[in-house]
């Protein structure tokens, strides 16, 4: 590039250098950012270098000029603070539905939004569990693919595999679903699509690392309201709420009869917004609209002695057999 057209580029050059060498703790005068000019073939004067940030200012970018412990100026606000970079590194490491390729990538373009001085602070290696991490590279792909069919409302087409065993042998089997996508939701640390099945009248949930060859049709997805309960739009976030650990089933009223002892546990479940009732100084009540589920029945003998199903009769007799059935697990 000629050295006038770089001239011209001069304030985007200085931004850079601010973003790239820049933070509170370590403001640029404008002598040093001259100098990390001319690494680039840009030659330049401090006057000339206070104009320029004068600019990127009015622009709307936040250069603050620093006066104590050290003179200069930095780059104040970014994409992210330096503490949700950490925070969103972190997720991306824990996510077992990104693969360990696409982790190191991801951490790698969060670690980019970070001045020098910050990421000298950082830890130098990036530590996660691959034996726990996806291995499926489309995942990334049919995200996208299936997020452009729901806003199209048409049908996907894709390969879904699942494992068996066969004798002390680990075997894979596929098979080829159509479905109507209504959703995508990360739960319990796998990402779910949401959707019907072609063959029956009901909501399945389905792992995305599962999937793969995620293909659109020309078909027009099955409208919502004619398997589920709404009608005008569907609310992903009411619908998992009422599920647990993404186990569908027959939606119907439960109440529940817990130990106070399991307040906090009872509201990060359900929230706060629950019907309460029948306080006493040791126990509550409470009424709430979930799947019936052997999910649900898990997530209640999870607490022991601490939850006891009120309603329905149904949910009763599955808590019941599955204490029976655990007791003659021990027996016999």
């Amino acid at each position: 590039m000629p050295k006038s057209a770089k001239q011209k580029l001069k304030p985007i050059y200085i931004l850079d250098i601010l973003r790239e060498r820049s933070d509170e703790e370590n403001p640029l005068t404008a002598a040093e950012i001259c100098r990390h000019l001319e690494s680039y073939g840009i030659s330049a004067e401090r006057k000339s270098v206070y104009s320029d940030i004068d600019a990127l200012c009015e622009y709307g970018c936040d250069i603050i000029r620093s006066f104590s412990p050290k003179k200069g100026f930095f780059l104040a606000s970014r994409e992210f603070e330096e503490a949700e970079i950490y925070l969103l590194c972190d997720a991306v490491r824990t996510a077992k539905f990104i693969s360990p390729k696409k982790t190191r990538e991801l951490v790698s373009k969060l670690d980019g939004m970070l001045s020098k001085n910050q990421l000298a602070d950082r830890e130098k290696n990036i530590y996660f569990d691959a034996g726990q991490k996806c291995q499926n590279e489309e995942i990334y792909y049919n995200i996208d693919s299936i997020s452009r069919a729901i806003a199209k409302h048409k049908k996907i087409k894709f390969t879904y595999t699942a494992r068996t065993l066969s004798g002390r042998n680990i075997q894979k089997y596929e098979k080829e679903m159509t479905v109507s996508p209504y959703a995508l939701t990360w739960q319990d640390d796998h990402y779910y699509l949401i959707g019907n099945y072609d063959k029956y009248d009901n909501l399945i949930h389905i792992r995305l690392d599962r999937i793969s060859g995620t293909k659109i049709t020309e078909t027009n997805a099955r409208h919502f309201s004619e398997v589920s309960d709404y009608k005008d739009f569907f609310d992903i976030s009411d619908y998992t709420n009422r599920l647990f650990g993404m186990h569908s089933g027959k939606l119907e009223t439960i109440e529940l009869c817990c130990n106070k002892r399991i307040t906090e546990q009872v509201f990060d479940r359900f929230s706060e917004n629950i019907f309460i009732t029948n306080v006493t100084d040791n126990e509550f009540s409470f009424s709430y609209k979930a799947a019936i589920s052997e999910a649900l029945v898990t997530f209640i003998l999870n607490f022991g002695d601490s939850i006891k199903v009120i309603k329905p009769e149904s949910l009763k007799n599955m808590v019941k057999e599955r204490i029976k059935n655990v007791l003659n697990l021990y027996e016999n």
